[in-house]
């Protein structure tokens, strides 16, 4: 199934804690997907739209608030929402936000518990929704660490609601490939500090300290694809944070992050993002919001 789901490559860095995105639509067609981030969905006005999460399809009401976890299908359809108001907020943040050993704290037990439960999904009751919507929607208006407290306490909030309602099964989550590896760990730090810069499978293999070829078996076992696919996510995931941060052209951007080709950088940004970087831009610019 993997091959027809699109992996989402978001715009946050390693430095960012997360990102909130607001936006008003007439229809969702953005396909059904999968990314490493958790993500926190807010969809208000969107009546009789049709929800896919993991194994799980239903038709939403008026309001919902969806927490999906780390590699979990999902996606939002048109179906028969016949409204041309919605309105949805997506905030995302890092599965690693909050490591373990803080989660295995006392006072993290539940939100601990939510996030496990986030793996098949997790839909949030009607009033649980009324109660914290409204913080939601304005969370982009708060910064730096007052923000990341907000986002804490609307996690704690929402970890002791009460009849939520999980989702899917497990055998839905493409969380297949666990890096726990501190070669991996070490070669993306690499990348993300030099992928502006030409990045050869040597100069890794060398990082890793093991035989070219061994080293592309190992992070094709380890992370799913090959050393130049990951390579370029990493670099798509900064160009996508610059076409959204800052003005300059798609093919200085693409040139700024280790691309030296333009059409190359457009074919592979398609390729993984169903749409061209001027449309990505246009999309995305002026109502995203990194924390």
């Amino acid at each position: 199934m993997t091959g027809n789901v699109m992996r989402e490559i978001t715009p946050l860095t390693p430095s960012d804690c997360f990102t909130i995105f607001s936006r008003k639509k007439q229809k969702f067609d953005f396909p059904l997907h999968y990314h490493e981030e958790y993500e926190l969905n807010l969809i208000i006005n969107a009546k009789g739209a049709k929800r896919v999460v993991g194994g799980h399809i239903d038709v939403i009401d008026e309001v919902e608030l969806v927490l999906i976890g780390p590699n979990l299908y999902h996606a939002w359809f048109t179906h028969q929402c016949q409204t041309q108001d919605i309105t949805e907020v997506t905030i995302q943040f890092h599965k690693d936000l909050f490591d373990d050993r803080f989660l295995r704290r006392n006072q993290m037990n539940f939100v601990r518990n939510m996030f496990e439960h986030s793996l098949r999904g997790i839909l949030f009751s009607p009033e649980t929704v009324a109660l914290l919507k409204d913080r939601i929607i304005s969370l982009d208006k708060k910064s730096g660490f007052h923000s990341v407290l907000e986002l804490l306490s609307i996690l704690h909030d929402l970890s002791v609601s009460r009849n939520f309602k999980t989702l899917s099964d497990l055998s839905f989550s493409n969380d297949r490939f666990q890096y726990n590896s501190r070669r991996i760990e070490r070669v993306f730090e690499y990348m993300n500090n030099n992928y502006n810069k030409q990045v050869t499978l040597a100069e890794v293999s060398k990082l890793a300290n093991m035989p070219e070829a061994s080293f592309s078996r190992f992070i094709k076992k380890r992370t799913g694809k090959t050393f130049i696919d990951t390579l370029n996510e990493i670099r798509l995931g900064h160009a996508s944070r610059m076409l959204i941060d800052t003005t300059n052209t798609i093919a200085e951007i693409a040139y700024k992050c280790g691309f030296n080709n333009i059409s190359n950088f457009n074919r592979i940004f398609k390729r993984k993002k169903f749409c061209i970087p001027k449309e990505f831009r246009e999309t995305y610019a002026g109502n995203r919001v990194f924390i």
